[in-house]
């Protein structure tokens, strides 16, 4: 065994690492985003859904009022004719 090649092995582990080198001061280079044009118009739809009221009142009011008063009448064959033709859609899916 040889003395010499372990104290060089040793001396490998045991020196210091460098000090770390201090970057520059600032880089010139800097990130940037840039959005489509179509994900602008996604953004402009999105804006308007959001300001947009929920319930459109002026289709819901009379609805309401007809059934506050015991006037609305909801004829059973186009509810079934509106319900087949809904089953039959999401049937065909």
């Amino acid at each position: 065994m040889r003395i010499e090649s372990y104290t060089q092995v040793q001396q490998l582990y045991n020196t210091k690492k460098p000090a770390k080198v201090e970057g520059k001061a600032k880089s010139a280079a800097s990130d940037r985003i840039q959005i489509s044009s179509i994900g602008k118009d996604i953004q402009t739809a999105k804006n308007a859904v959001a300001a947009a009221d929920d319930i459109r009142e002026e289709l819901t009011a009379p609805i309401k009022a007809g059934i506050a008063n015991g006037t609305y009448q909801v004829s059973g064959e186009s509810f079934a004719e509106k319900l087949m033709k809904k089953y039959e859609e999401i049937e065909s899916l």
